[in-house]
């Protein structure tokens, strides 16, 4: 893991306030923590355990066995890629493929500049627009290498733009 600043633990006190206490708490206590930081920091986690008396064993544990916790940050565009049967059938070994020649990363990584991140899914449950992918909660359906670089660009021209005007 990357040497990351001090987490501001103040952020989750008052989610560690109504949960430390509460037996069978730790999987909401990650998901909020996790909706603060964007990723569950380790420093957090260390947190989590003194505050909850739980062995950071055990919180780890739970944060790498649960496929929606995230250990390091994500970029600020999210690509769930769907690699479910339909899907894979239809061609998002093609899409992956355009999406990696296009951004220069593979699934479980990020973009050098923290735009992109991408992330293989089982199944996004859009069958019937396969071949799929959702960016920060944003279905792409009826993929094509073009279709999902197009995206891709479009998002990135955005950002640029809202770099401009800020």
């Amino acid at each position: 893991m990357n040497q990351q600043a001090p987490s501001d633990l103040t952020l989750i006190e008052p989610t560690l306030t109504k949960y430390a206490d509460v037996p069978g708490s730790l999987i909401a206590i990650l998901q909020a923590t996790q909706d603060v930081y964007g990723y569950l920091p380790m420093d957090v986690m260390e947190h989590i355990a003194q505050r909850t008396n739980t062995p950071i064993a055990t919180i780890v544990g739970v944060a790498t066995f649960y496929a929606q916790f995230r250990l390091e940050p994500v970029g600020k565009y999210l690509i769930m890629l769907c690699q479910g049967t339909a899907c894979h059938v239809n061609g998002s070994e093609l899409i992956s493929s355009a999406i990696t020649d296009e951004l220069g990363i593979e699934d479980g990584q990020t973009t050098e500049d923290g735009l992109f991140s991408l992330k293989h899914v089982a199944c996004l449950g859009c069958c019937s627009l396969s071949p799929v992918m959702m960016i920060n909660g944003k279905t792409y359906g009826s993929l094509t290498p073009d279709k999902a670089r197009k995206v891709l660009r479009g998002l990135a021209e955005q950002d640029a733009k809202e770099g401009e005007q800020a």
